[in-house]
């Protein structure tokens, strides 16, 4: 009798250090998809799918990036960060009750969809292109080969492509000595369109004009703003859906 609560407490033991030994969520996973604004608030300042981390699924086992991605995309689950005590970021994913607010389960599916999407194109070569900039500046793969490339997928009419002009203009400065790291961006918008705008607000990044096409059917974007990172072989080490992330993801690797 003895040895079988011995036993029993030692499996108690081990089935709670599993749960735990990567720390606890930061937050209430019950209660942060209650209402989609408190969801979207923590979303939005704490979950950054574009970053390292180590995956963990509903039991707290580790598995690929890759799998996390696609469990969010076609999955029921929410993201929540573990606390830790060192710079490794833990997420972890938990079911999504049936009484939480539908958008957030929508909302979590497309963000996976994105971020999955965005991933897979990790490691491959950015797809063939030479451009005039709207200074008359010729922009292609072979001009900028052993670079690191910093490009914004952006148009005049959305807003936050606008509304981050001010975060990468100062991104730009602060790596304005590092002559091996070039920012372009590629615009849907005219010539004139673009001149016209940027007169108003200036971005730091050289500008080439009408890629309407190439970005929809050469990136298969559909989501802006889109920020890739190209490493000085001329492959795509990041995908980015905002400033926050590509300046995490720039920070490191102008390192390497």
């Amino acid at each position: 009798m003895q040895k079988a609560i011995t036993i029993l407490l030692f499996l108690i033991f081990t089935s709670s250090f599993a749960q735990t030994k990567f720390g606890n969520p930061e937050v209430d996973p019950i209660q942060i998809q209650k209402i989609y604004t408190d969801w979207s608030a923590y979303q939005s300042k704490k979950i950054m799918l574009s970053r390292d981390f180590v995956a963990l699924d509903i039991l707290s086992k580790e598995i690929s990036k890759e799998t996390f991605l696609d469990q969010l995309a076609n999955g029921n689950f929410i993201p929540i960060r573990l606390k830790s005590d060192d710079s490794i970021y833990y997420y972890k994913l938990f079911k999504i009750k049936p009484k939480s607010d539908t958008s957030i389960k929508a909302t979590i599916n497309q963000i996976g969809f994105d971020a999955y999407k965005n991933y897979k194109m990790e490691g491959t070569a950015f797809p063939h292109f030479s451009f005039t900039d709207l200074n008359g500046n010729l922009v292609s793969n072979e001009s900028m080969k052993g670079k690191i490339i910093v490009i914004k997928c952006w148009y005049i009419h959305c807003t936050p492509c606008i509304r981050e002009f001010p975060q990468v203009n100062r991104l730009t400065d602060e790596y304005k000595d590092r002559k091996d790291i070039l920012f372009i961006s590629l615009a849907e918008d005219s010539p004139e369109q673009l001149k016209a705008f940027l007169a108003r607000k200036p971005l730091s990044y050289s500008v080439i004009p009408d890629m309407k096409v190439y970005m929809n059917e050469s990136l298969q974007l559909n989501s802006f703003p889109t920020h890739f990172i190209l490493n000085k072989e001329g492959l795509i080490s990041k995908v980015l859906p905002n400033f926050e992330s590509l300046e995490v993801a720039l920070a490191k690797e102008s390192k390497l």
